[in-house]
């Protein structure tokens, strides 16, 4: 037999070597994900080609989404990450927040029209209350008790255990008592503190993310996990940051998804500095998407593609090449936006099940925790479209003034 070939054209042995030992369900060392985090040409396409087999043998040919919305609550934060261009001073014209009232009103308006999940979470007021996430947690709870709340980051917790002076565990298990169901795992960017002190100085270091994040899944809640890319970072940090969401998965079982996020450039301070490249292109998103199924492989099955930052098409390619699940409706986004992310806000349930079928897939609606509350195998069979949500503007509402938390 001669040497495996894509295309006609050769591929390095190496690379050949490190693919058929991921096929066969080894664990890939750092020195082979960098190689395959450098791949090019021929070696990049077997690096998609194998990563789509590897999906389709470890969660079959299923895309997933969840009917969800996304709630900011304010825009307000002390924190100027220099890649956001959602937070802003409590001075600032545009600047705002929600109410509980609002908060509610909004999480059953997405109930009404067939949401499962609300996604909550906000920027970080310097006068915020220190019980103040879970007294929002407890309002949106008791008004839509079936509601799964999937929010605060560990950036959030962290700050919540600061306000109040509450040990972690004791913080997260009242957070657990009052309902919280998920914990969404932003905040993680790159796990490495030297470019996290480049990206912001006033982050929480990687480790106090590690420790929020595995104490959460001690306690029985579970949370996701990401990666923030196309910026200052290099290849090498996409393999460690994945090798140490692997270790933690091992230990604990607690992540239910890997979100790989694309660095939204234009409207960011790091970006018009000078200090990171315009985010990523089509390749790229390709490389770390096929990347994280080989290197998670045996350990974090469902990987996301975050159609907000990377729109249909790029998304499309990435769900064809290791990614299963296309996220979620969100009915409004507003930090990608702020950002300079131009692919919308919402995504009906009807064009995810349109879209999923248009690469030969098979849409299935599922929970914030990947059980599948319906297969769509057949499309004369899909429910009526809902109403679509009329989307209110968060400048159409109350401008920030201290004190408001």
């Amino acid at each position: 037999m001669g040497p495996p070939t894509i295309h006609g054209t050769v591929l390095a042995a190496e690379v050949s070597e490190i693919l058929c030992s991921a096929a066969s369900g080894a664990e890939l060392t750092f020195e082979q994900g960098l190689v395959l985090a450098t791949a090019e040409g021929a070696e990049l396409e077997a690096l998609v080609a194998a990563s789509d087999r590897l999906r389709r043998e470890t969660v079959g040919d299923a895309i997933t989404y969840v009917v969800n919305r996304n709630i900011n609550f304010t825009n307000v934060c002390f924190v100027g990450c220099s890649f956001c261009g959602f937070g802003r001073g409590p001075g600032a014209s545009d600047a705002y927040s929600l109410s509980f009232e609002e908060v509610v009103r909004r999480a059953r308006e997405a109930w009404d029209r067939g949401a499962t999940e609300v996604c909550v979470q906000g920027g970080l007021p310097r006068d915020l209350d220190g019980f103040f996430y879970r007294d929002l947690l407890r309002a949106v709870k008791h008004a839509i008790p079936g509601m799964h709340v999937h929010a605060f980051s560990p950036m959030e917790i962290d700050y919540g255990v600061l306000k109040t002076g509450m040990p972690l565990r004791d913080y997260l298990q009242m957070m657990k008592d009052e309902g919280l169901g998920s914990i969404p795992g932003t905040a993680a960017e790159i796990l490495d503190d030297r470019v996290r002190q480049e990206l912001s100085p006033n982050k929480l270091p990687a480790a106090r993310w590690v420790e929020i994040i595995t104490t959460a899944h001690e306690l029985g809640i579970p949370t996701t996990s990401t990666m923030m890319y196309g910026h200052v970072e290099e290849p090498a940090h996409w393999v460690r940051h994945m090798l140490l969401l692997r270790a933690i998965q091992k230990r604990t079982g607690g992540f239910t998804e890997f979100v790989p996020l694309g660095f939204i450039h234009e409207n960011t301070r790091l970006y018009r500095h000078g200090g990171a490249r315009p985010g990523a292109k089509r390749e790229e998103h390709l490389r770390v998407h096929a990347l994280a199924r080989v290197l998670l492989h045996g350990a974090i099955k469902n990987l996301q593609v975050s159609w907000v930052k990377l729109g249909f098409e790029t998304s499309l390619a990435c769900l064809r090449a290791g990614a299963n699940d296309f996220s979620g409706t969100l009915m409004e986004e507003s930090i990608s936006k702020a950002a300079g992310a131009t692919f919308g806000e919402y995504v009906s349930p009807e064009e995810f099940r349109s879209r999923i079928r248009s690469i030969g897939r098979l849409p299935a609606e599922r929970t914030t925790t990947y059980k599948i509350r319906r297969l769509f195998e057949d499309p004369q069979q899909d429910p009526p479209a809902a109403a679509q949500l009329p989307v209110i503007r968060t400048d159409s509402h109350v401008t920030y003034s201290e004190g408001a938390y």
